[in-house]
């Protein structure tokens, strides 16, 4: 082990542990321009912690279920955030997890992808993915979508683009049962279908720049893990109170608060898919990506659903036309990505178009 690794590996130890620490003491105050700053500097050092630890604990465990672990990790933060803001109220709260489940959607499924397979193409001259397990990961996103945030728009159940009770208990299981036949499919089943190939179409099975670390190491990692997640999360809520002053400020659209929480969020598993593109390995990316975007669907409509119980005002979920239409065009150039197996830069630049596309919309709807 080098001394560079080393002092590494001894950062990381350090700031997840801080990020808790400072979010203890600054959780639900008001926080000075200096403070803010501070929060910040540790907001970015846990990203890259968090990312550390999820490389650590994915080198131990192998494909796919290092992917998976991140992916779940900060998707069940992410779900407690969205319920917490929920339960804090206000008039924004009924589009809350609308909103911030359909951002996620866009910014895997166009913005990681498109830069990792532009990553992955620039780099090996074609990024090269298994399209069986990707492909199946894109259909069970594209369901999880459709009945959870295009059907309530038509539902006549309730007005307004909302489910009735048991419409909503029926896309939340809906979205659990999915979910979980997933990962089974995904871990023990039809696992080679999600491990990274050569250009020659062959399975790799382990990965051989460098020996697996020990199980100690592997659950110091785990654990770090998820204190470096929870402090990216509850310190992104503390500075949204600053970046929604600043974007009322710059005459912005309120939506394009919830697109940077949602960004800060999905850091970790960005920067982790963008490595996995540069080291050739991008079905790990696309296993990130896909999967961040169904686990957060999958797991965040269930807590919603579960909290609506006693939350008082109405939910919607229901999308608007110019997003179902975003949607749609998404679910249609994926699986054109998908299908061959390989991808150029042009369906990278495809992806990002639609992602800026995305973010143009929200700044000016």
């Amino acid at each position: 082990m080098t001394h560079r690794f080393r002092s590494l590996t001894q950062w990381t130890l350090l700031v997840p542990v801080l990020a808790v620490v400072l979010l203890v003491f600054t959780w639900g105050r008001s926080l000075p321009g200096a403070l803010v700053a501070l929060v910040t500097v540790v907001l970015a050092g846990s990203v890259l912690a968090a990312v550390h630890h999820a490389e650590v604990v994915a080198h131990r465990v192998g494909e796919p279920f290092g992917s998976l672990v991140l992916a779940i990790a900060v998707t069940i933060i992410e779900v407690a955030l969205i319920v917490t803001l929920m339960v804090d109220g206000g008039d924004k709260s009924s589009t809350l997890a609308r909103d911030t489940v359909f951002a996620a959607v866009m910014i895997t499924c166009n913005g990681v992808v498109g830069v990792c397979l532009l990553v992955g193409s620039l780099r090996h001259g074609t990024a090269v993915f298994n399209p069986e397990g990707t492909g199946a990961a894109l259909a069970t996103v594209a369901t999880l979508a459709t009945l959870s945030l295009v059907l309530p728009t038509f539902t006549t159940s309730k007005p307004g683009p909302e489910f009735s009770g048991v419409q909503l208990t029926f896309a939340a299981l809906s979205s659990l049962i999915l979910y979980a036949l997933f990962v089974a499919t995904q871990t023990v089943r039809h696992r080679d279908y999600f491990l990274p190939i050569t250009r020659q179409g062959e399975v790799i099975t382990a990965d051989d720049h460098a020996a697996a670390p020990s199980a100690r190491t592997a659950w110091i990692s785990l654990g770090l893990l998820g204190l470096a997640l929870i402090g990216v999360v509850g310190l992104a809520k503390g500075v949204s109170p600053t970046i929604e002053s600043a974007v009322e400020a710059a005459g912005l659209h309120h939506a394009v608060v919830g697109v940077i929480i949602a960004l800060l969020v999905l850091l970790p598993e960005t920067i982790a898919a963008l490595r996995s593109a540069r080291r050739d390995r991008v079905q790990t990316s696309l296993n990130l990506a896909l999967g961040s975007a169904m686990a957060s669907i999958g797991l965040t409509i269930p807590a919603v659903a579960l909290a609506s119980v006693w939350l008082s005002g109405p939910l919607v979920l229901g999308l608007g036309s110019t997003h179902m239409l975003l949607l749609a065009l998404t679910v249609v150039v994926s699986s054109l990505t998908v299908v061959p197996g390989r991808a150029t830069p042009l369906q990278g630049g495809v992806h990002l178009v639609l992602f800026a596309a995305y973010l143009e919309l929200a700044i000016n709807p």
